[in-house]
């Protein structure tokens, strides 16, 4: 079972949607004690699904209390504005 991208506040994104991920899967990367969206484009071109459906693939954040074998256990994620561009804003350190 994936978890679901609940929203994303990030609107320079190429898969954002009216604040939903159109990308089929996401990639949480980011440095130590930090985590951004890796799924992140700004090219102003619209890009994604035909409707928001997004989950996390992967979550490179081995650190996070969610994550479990690289895949992210929340019960939804949130993407917005952080010291990245989009940062995965459910990221939580152990």
């Amino acid at each position: 079972m994936t978890t679901h991208v609940a929203d994303c506040s990030v609107t320079r994104c190429s898969f954002n949607d009216h604040e939903g991920c159109t990308a089929h899967a996401i990639t949480v990367g980011g440095s130590k004690d930090h985590a951004s969206c890796a799924t992140f484009i700004d090219t102003g071109t619209h890009g994604g699904l035909p409707k928001v459906l997004a989950d996390v693939g992967a979550c490179q954040r081995s650190e996070c209390v969610h994550n479990d074998h690289l895949m992210c256990n929340a019960s939804e994620v949130h993407v917005g504005p952080g010291a990245d561009n989009a940062d995965c804003l459910t990221y939580a350190h152990a």
